[in-house]
């Protein structure tokens, strides 16, 4: 039987994932700008939610049991994660890496027989999501989002068409990331317990993966294609001002040395993502660099990267009260029912801890564990708590929707033919092979 503070964290979860789906409403008050404003902003900041909740959590939890008890869950917890998720955003974010990742997609885009702005936008959500299984999904995130932020959602009253783009982004970098053992949260999580390699994902997830990026890319293009060609939704070049006299495009570009400088310490921070004080400390040489350098940067994304790692670790926090009922459920299903659970699961928790929980399961195949990351994978663009990126865009994005909040119902509804068709590409062994490739 679980104990009351098993039962309070599981209620103080649920009511942090209706607190979530209840930002905008919180977003609607804060712009009346009456007696309570800056409250009502706090509560639609969704970075803020489960951080909030769980400080309540560990304050209960110092009342009830002592707080040593406090202190000891939370020495016990891993919050390697939202630190390296705060790392990689920063560093990701800075202005040489940008202008190089955008030099590299208008190349490509040029390249390509169609018209260069509907390349560009067909390139953000299929290469750059597949690019994080080799510079990780939070690096992919970041980069998608302020690419679409720049090149298309800006300039554009279009919120339709926003909500498509960012449904398919979060799909398509949830399961982008699977061509590798390293950069998916939720893969990386088991990889070691479940004796999975790169080439291992690679064979039997990552040319599924491929396959529905490109998909749900394609399928958002074709429906947009009008739209960004006429310009109504962006250029697609990067920079969305109205004249050449932006003083951001007048800025010198960044010599290729500091562009080289940069990438070594988004590859170390990359390399060291499991050892917290070599990242932090690359982090911190960083930030000291850019200030030397400051004619080449732009504001460095600090507070938004806190922000998220502020949600993360809340999530990590209240998340790790919940094998009590979760282990148990996923633990009882057969292997497609899990696949089919796993997907909806995810909406309502972090696909990471998803996975380590079913890791945690006893007796299992290999066939059932392939269920289950898939499973967590699929499911991982419907909400912004489902996928560790996912509040990293989010945060990008929001600002340009209306009164600055995504509402979590129309994310859902945007990100649900995209995850049927990563869903159905996840199954094509199945259906062609049979189980006995697994």
């Amino acid at each position: 039987m679980p104990g009351f503070i098993e039962i309070l964290a599981t209620v103080l979860f649920a009511i942090a994932i209706i607190h979530t789906f209840s930002v905008s409403w919180f977003a609607r008050l804060a712009h009346k700008n009456g007696p309570h404003a800056g409250l009502w902003h706090l509560l639609s900041e969704v970075e803020g939610v489960f951080g909030v909740w769980a400080a309540v959590l560990i304050v209960v939890m110092a009342l009830a049991s002592g707080l040593d008890d406090a202190i000891r869950y939370m020495d016990s917890r891993n919050f390697t994660e939202p630190l390296f998720v705060f790392a990689i955003m920063v560093v990701a974010a800075s202005r040489p890496i940008l202008q190089l990742v955008s030099s590299c997609v208008r190349f490509i885009a040029r390249v390509v027989p169609v018209k260069t702005e509907v390349a560009t936008f067909f390139i953000t959500l299929s290469l750059v999501p597949l690019a994080g299984s080799f510079i990780t999904e939070p690096a992919a995130m970041t980069l998608a989002a302020l690419m679409l932020k720049e090149g298309f959602f800006t300039r554009s009253g279009n919120v339709r068409f926003k909500y498509l783009a960012l449904g398919v982004l979060f799909v398509n970098v949830s399961i982008g990331g699977v061509l590798t053992a390293y950069a998916a949260p939720p893969v990386l999580m088991v990889a070691q317990t479940f004796g999975w390699d790169s080439m291992y994902m690679l064979t039997h997830f990552g040319w599924k993966a491929v396959l529905a990026v490109i998909a749900n890319a394609l399928i958002i293009t074709l429906i947009c294609r009008k739209d960004i060609e006429s310009h109504l939704v962006g250029t697609g070049k990067g920079i969305n001002a109205p004249s050449s006299q932006d003083s951001s495009q007048s800025r010198p570009a960044v010599p290729a040395g500091v562009i080289l400088i940069h990438l070594l310490f988004l590859t170390g921070i990359v390399l060291f993502a499991h050892h917290t004080a070599i990242f932090m400390g690359l982090l911190m040489l960083f930030i000291g660099y850019c200030e030397a350098y400051k004619k080449y940067q732009d504001t460095l994304m600090v507070k938004e990267g806190l922000m998220v790692g502020f949600f993360l670790a809340g999530l990590i926090i209240l998340g790790g009260l919940q094998q009590w009922w979760l282990q148990d459920l996923l633990g009882g299903m057969p292997p497609m029912v899990l696949y089919w659970g796993a997907t909806i699961l995810t909406a309502v928790t972090d696909n990471a801890a998803l996975t380590y929980l079913g890791s945690l399961v006893e007796g299992t195949n290999e066939f059932w564990r392939y269920m289950l990351v898939a499973g967590a994978v699929t499911g991982g663009g419907l909400t912004v708590i489902a996928n560790a990126p996912n509040p990293a865009g989010f945060s990008i994005l929001r600002g340009c929707f209306p009164h600055g909040s995504i509402a979590p119902q129309w994310l859902f509804l945007s990100a649900l033919l995209p995850t049927l068709m990563a869903a159905v590409m996840f199954l094509l062994p199945i259906q062609i092979f049979g189980t006995t490739g697994f």
